[in-house]
């Protein structure tokens, strides 16, 4: 056996640039092929570690999944804010445990700015319920002090000390800055590899402050200096949402219906689980169709290398002749046929693996500053080898086609052929 893997060896190295094509053609469909299922199973488990231990999220009225990308994932914006006043009546509600209130809507230099008090440091869980963790520095304290995720710091090169400038909106424009009050870095998040590494975290009062002159949306010309802006007292008008942690799972229901229903302004609240199985059942037409392409992929390459040892068949007749001629039996010469297909096949498979990592590698760092995804470069899951497994099959499958045509030529119709 070992004679016929080694001589199917030298006969694909005597046929290089063929061998190689078809190699090429394997491992592109290969890597297609996991990488589909590697960015599909990649992008639910960032998405689903995104948040931990969060009974309710509530916001506007809109749907469930709007809610959940926009007040979690900081994808999208909000349809409308809640008031002030109707956030804090139903944090009193006896069911709550604990609640965080978020205020979006401005950034800086493309990172979200989430307004937020000190119970977001205490309460948000991310993960396993991972408790948010400082790399340097601590929470805000005096009005205009921020906080920034692990990315923001990392690609800004921002230390504790330093000041940043926040736009108004999602456009970090010089006519939109309030840099009438630049605000002072006094801590930096540990990475979570969420959207809240990607984050500047400011107090709610200072979302206030900052849009003292901006209250028709631009600047009205009065915009009053750091040291005016502290010397006042603020209020938030309104935030754009709210997580609660309740103090009995079984309490859910029971807040959440009384919370669409309440009487004083619309409102939604969703279960983070739920939302994110919807939105996985929006998606899976999506991932199937991906599936289809990528399988479809690799049933082109196969048939690629298949059209390849058909092709060269004719052209090998003298050389099979002259193997039966030094004592080859036909079953040689069709295991020879179906190890060359297999050869193919297992170093299309391995080249295939290689060119994944490598882009996983390249394009790592790229995803999650683009999309928030964590491609995490690990071995091959239980699932991707069954998937390796079935195209190494199907590679032997597609081998034995030549291998039949090769079995059926005689020695006299190899031995006459003419050249």
């Amino acid at each position: 056996m070992m004679a016929i893997f080694r001589l199917a060896w030298q006969s694909l190295a005597n046929r290089k640039a063929t061998a190689i094509l078809t190699l090429l053609t394997v491992a592109i469909s290969v890597t297609l092929l996991i990488s589909v299922e590697r960015v599909r199973t990649q992008t639910k488990a960032s998405f689903a570690n995104t948040i931990s231990g969060t009974d309710l999220i509530v916001g506007s009225r809109s749907g469930q999944v709007n809610l959940l990308l926009y007040s979690v994932f900081r994808i999208g914006n909000a349809t409308n804010n809640i008031s002030w006043e109707s956030y804090q009546e139903l944090s009193q509600h006896p069911s709550v445990d604990w609640t965080i209130p978020i205020s979006l809507g401005d950034s800086h230099r493309g990172y979200r700015v989430i307004g937020t008090n000190d119970d977001y440091f205490k309460f948000y869980k991310y993960g396993r319920s991972q408790p948010l963790t400082f790399a340097d520095g601590r929470p805000f304290e005096g009005l205009l002090e921020a906080v920034v995720g692990a990315e923001v710091a990392r690609k800004l090169n921002y230390q504790v000390g330093d000041e940043v400038i926040i736009a108004h909106g999602l456009s970090d424009m010089a006519f939109n800055r309030h840099d009438n009050a630049p605000f002072k870095i006094v801590g930096i998040l540990a990475p979570t590899g969420t959207p809240v590494d990607r984050s500047v975290h400011v107090s709610l009062e200072a979302i206030e402050a900052i849009h003292v002159g901006w209250e028709t949306g631009a600047n009205m010309g009065y915009t009053p200096d750091a040291e005016t802006l502290e010397q006042r007292e603020y209020e938030p008008a309104q935030i754009t949402a709210a997580f609660f942690g309740l103090k009995s799972k079984i309490q859910t229901f029971a807040l959440q219906r009384h919370i669409n229903t309440y009487r004083q302004e619309p409102l939604s609240a969703i279960m983070p689980g739920i939302a994110l199985h919807e939105l996985w059942g929006m998606m899976s037409i999506a991932e199937q169709a991906l599936m289809v392409v990528s399988g479809f992929v690799v049933v082109a390459g196969l048939l690629g290398m298949l059209t390849g040892l058909l092709t060269s068949l004719n052209e090998r007749r003298r050389e099979m002749a002259i193997l039966r001629a030094m004592g080859a039996r036909p079953g040689h010469i069709f295991f020879l046929l179906v190890s060359e297909a297999t050869v193919l096949t297992t170093a299309g498979i391995g080249l295939g693996l290689g060119f994944l990592y490598g882009l996983l590698a390249l394009l790592q760092p790229l995803v999650q500053q683009q999309f928030g995804i964590y491609l995490a470069i690990t071995p091959p899951t239980q699932y991707e080898w069954i998937l390796l497994a079935i195209v190494q099959l199907a590679g032997i499958i597609v081998g034995l086609i030549p291998a039949f045509r090769a079995y059926r030529h005689s020695l006299a119709d190899g031995m006459t052929i003419r050249v």
